[in-house]
């Protein structure tokens, strides 16, 4: 197994110019491509995800033209995919296989979808479960409610409201709203329970918005897309600095004395994990914005310790989590039980690593709560679980100054390959 060995550090201080978001890039993709007209994706995440779902719009005959590394030219197949038989392997990317499980579910055709192992352990059920309600036609290959999937032509009628949980993933909701569209029918979506990480369905909304789908909706409890509803390309798009992956080196800067500066990225973006910076400055970071920026700087002190709902928040409260080893009392992060259906058992994962690093860690069912060590344990040897986020925000244990070594450190390639380069530009 490969190992990455990080130094003792303790100071960081510097600019990174952040990769495109994962979850603004696959939904940008696949919604031009099916759009009407072709599209420019400018600042396009480079990663296995986005890779995963290039190379499945490809099998499904959507024309892609590589303009330059970061730049795609998407011809819309106008709401129905060309190829009408495929077998797609999309390895373990959710922002890939939901979305496109609902896309299929309405393009008449005979499809098999399959992933990594971890995929095929990730819930889908409720997903499969709305779309068989349209009259969809979906059959599971192997564990009823996971992965891998059969999508064969269906009858789609919408006679009644969908209902899909919202407490599982919104990913499914955010599939069901993409695909809608392709059916021409009123249909009105009723989500069961709370809806989890809002602001990634505003994210939706908004994308599906700048190509002409408004969507109507009641709260977070009903959504309605209306008769006659289709995708038209609106030219040119450009992909926003990845918030998630700022909060890894806000944090350093907020540890490391900073200031750090992140470019790409706003108060304004459309991305919920932009306000990891607001839950910064309640740990006390010094934190400044601008018109294309963020900055964090620490102020020499220990962090305060919080307790907080990272509803908000999913992906960027692991990095909460790894702050929390570096406040002055214990922090508590709450209603995050959906970290344990993601890449691995994020709960489970986090709470096993910190415990290496010396601190006292209580796991819940949707909650974790860290004692941070009076000195953090030198040498650990950290498993990533084959989870980007987990070997990203490790990598700051270092900024306690004792080295660490990261097992499996090019797992980040699923949505960051250069990250551990970039920090390292970072830190001294």
């Amino acid at each position: 197994m490969k190992q990455l060995h990080l130094a003792a550090v303790h100071q960081a201080q510097g600019s990174i110019a952040l990769p495109g978001s994962k979850s603004i890039s696959n939904r940008m993709l696949l919604l031009a491509a099916l759009a009407s007209g072709t599209t420019e994706i400018r600042d396009l995440l480079v990663s296995d995800d986005t890779d995963r779902m290039l190379d499945a719009l490809k099998l499904l005959g959507v024309p892609l033209h590589h303009q330059s590394k970061h730049s795609w030219q998407v011809t819309g197949a106008d709401g129905r995919f060309p190829v009408k038989q495929a077998a797609l392997f999309l390895g373990n990317a959710g922002t890939v296989f939901r979305p496109l499980t609902a896309a299929l579910a309405f393009s008449d055709g005979d499809y098999q979808l399959s992933g990594v192992a971890r995929m095929h352990e990730r819930p889908i059920g409720d997903l499969v479960d709305a779309l068989r309600l349209t009259g969809a036609h979906i059959d599971y290959l192997h564990n009823p409610g996971f992965p891998p999937l059969h999508i064969r032509p269906g009858k789609i009628v919408f006679d009644q409201p969908i209902r899909v949980r919202g407490d599982v993933s919104s990913q499914f909701l955010t599939a069901l709203l993409m695909a809608l569209p392709l059916t021409g029918q009123d249909c009105t979506i009723e989500v069961e329970g709370e809806l989890i990480s809002k602001p990634y369905i505003e994210i939706t909304l908004n994308l599906m918005a700048r190509f002409g789908v408004q969507v109507s909706r009641e709260g977070w409890q009903r959504f309605q897309l209306h008769a006659g509803s289709r995708y038209t390309s609106p030219g040119v798009l450009q992909v926003e600095g990845d918030a998630s992956s700022a909060s890894y080196f806000l944090a350093a800067g907020a540890i490391g004395g900073g200031p750090v500066r992140v470019t790409g990225l706003n108060a304004q973006s459309i991305q919920g994990d932009v306000r990891f910076a607001d839950a910064l400055a309640l740990m006390g970071a010094d934190i400044r914005y601008g018109d294309n920026w963020i900055t964090a700087s620490g102020n020499g002190k220990p962090l305060r310790p919080i307790d907080l709902d990272c509803n908000h928040i999913p992906d960027a409260a692991m990095t909460l989590a790894m702050l929390a080893l570096f406040a002055d009392g214990t922090s508590t992060l709450r209603n995050i039980a959906s970290w344990r259906v993601k890449e691995t058992d994020r709960l489970t994962a986090m709470a096993t690593e910190l415990r290496k690093l010396g601190a006292e860690v209580e796991e819940g069912a949707d909650y974790i709560r860290i004692t941070p060590p009076a000195r953090l344990t030198a040498g650990a040897a950290i498993d990533t679980y084959d989870d980007h986020r987990m070997a990203m925000c490790f990598s700051l244990a270092s900024l306690g100054k004792v080295d660490v070594i990261i097992n499996d450190p090019d797992c980040v390639a699923k949505t960051f390959p250069d990250y551990f380069q970039q920090l390292g530009t970072l830190l001294s």
